[in-house]
């Protein structure tokens, strides 16, 4: 090959590398990724090569702990670098206020704080930025208290989708914070509904959907359904969702919330010296499972659904019967005017 003719096609593929880490907007798996059970791995499917982006946040990640000490740097990358950038620190315990109020953009959507350093005084600047967020993981942040929640639900109305427990006291922070998820009436002296506005009737967590609180206590569990019953606790994964609602990957206990900015990163990039590589179990689309399987999945859903009518059937007919031996049958009509007579007899 000519040496002018292997320049210009090294040079014409170097244009063509797609250097856009995740051109469109990083809350994808928000909005984009179908809300059921719905996963983009696949046996079949073979794995690309990684992008030039995702091999220079592995070496970023690697070397996070040093890169950090200058938050300066990290400021400049666009709102998903910052993301990746920030689920690698928290995967590597360097998440904390901050490093999380530095890379914090007002586009993000999603923000998993999860097993974090991150305090009520970060958490307050976070919600500032990202005052759009749809989902939000506080699970066994330590720091983080009731009143942090509290100051979560009043200024995120967009929440949808909430995780928290999974230690001790973020369990108690959980338990504590129950009534701020309650609607309640506000101190209003206006002379009649009509005149009142929406907001002033009610506050709470009104747009909150789906809670993931692995160790919820019965007590806790019963309170949310008598008094909260659209929130949804602790949704288990199904192939027709919950009771007709598709359930959104996020809200799905086991998997993490931040997963999907990571999936071209190698997983040793966050690794730290002396512990192990923890895998997340892929979850299988209902289209890559045997038609016979979903058969059978299908039946056994129906029939727990259809269990309660079955019992209630069952205790009308067995009402049914009583009432009709009550009237046919000789015998019960003399038990039933013996018992009469006995009652006349001893009024």
């Amino acid at each position: 090959m000519d040496k002018g003719k292997g320049l210009e096609a090294i040079q014409t593929s170097v244009r063509k590398i797609d250097l856009n880490y995740n051109s469109k907007n990083p809350n994808k798996f928000a909005r984009d990724h179908n809300p059921s059970l719905q996963s983009s791995w696949s046996p079949l499917k073979m794995r690309k090569p990684p992008a030039l982006v995702s091999l220079c946040l592995g070496i970023i990640g690697k070397h996070l702990d040093d890169v950090i000490e200058d938050l300066e740097v990290l400021t400049n990358f666009p709102p998903d670098i910052k993301m990746a950038i920030t689920a690698i620190a928290r995967r590597r315990k360097l998440l904390n206020d901050d490093v999380i109020i530095a890379l914090a953009e007002s586009s993000w959507e999603v923000l998993d704080l999860s097993d974090s350093e991150v305090t009520d005084i970060g958490l307050l600047k976070v919600i500032e930025i990202c005052s759009h967020v749809r989902a939000m993981d506080i699970s066994r942040c330590s720091k983080i208290t009731s009143f942090g929640v509290s100051e979560l639900v009043k200024h995120c109305h967009c929440l949808e989708i909430l995780r928290w427990g999974g230690c001790p006291r973020s369990e108690h922070t959980a338990r504590s914070s129950l009534g701020i998820l309650k609607p309640t009436l506000n101190n209003i002296e206006e002379d009649s509904w009509e005149e009142l506005d929406t907001a002033e009737i009610v506050h709470g967590a009104q747009s909150l959907r789906w809670l993931v609180w692995p160790k919820i206590d019965k007590d806790s569990l019963e309170c949310l359904s008598m008094e909260c019953p659209r929130i949804i606790v602790n949704p288990k994964p199904s192939l027709f969702g919950h009771k007709g609602i598709d359930i959104p990957k996020s809200a799905l206990p086991g998997v993490p919330l931040d997963d999907f900015v990571l999936e071209d990163i190698d997983p040793k990039t966050w690794v730290v010296p002396g512990s192990r590589v923890r895998t997340t179990q892929p979850v299988l689309s209902s289209i890559e499972l045997p038609i016979a399987e979903r058969f059978r999945l299908a039946f056994v859903e129906r029939d727990a659904r259809m269990a309660p009518k079955r019992a209630k059937n069952a205790r009308q007919r067995q009402r049914r019967a009583a009432r009709e031996w009550l009237t046919t049958s000789t015998s019960a009509k003399s038990i039933a005017l013996a018992a009469q007579m006995s009652k006349n007899l001893q009024s």
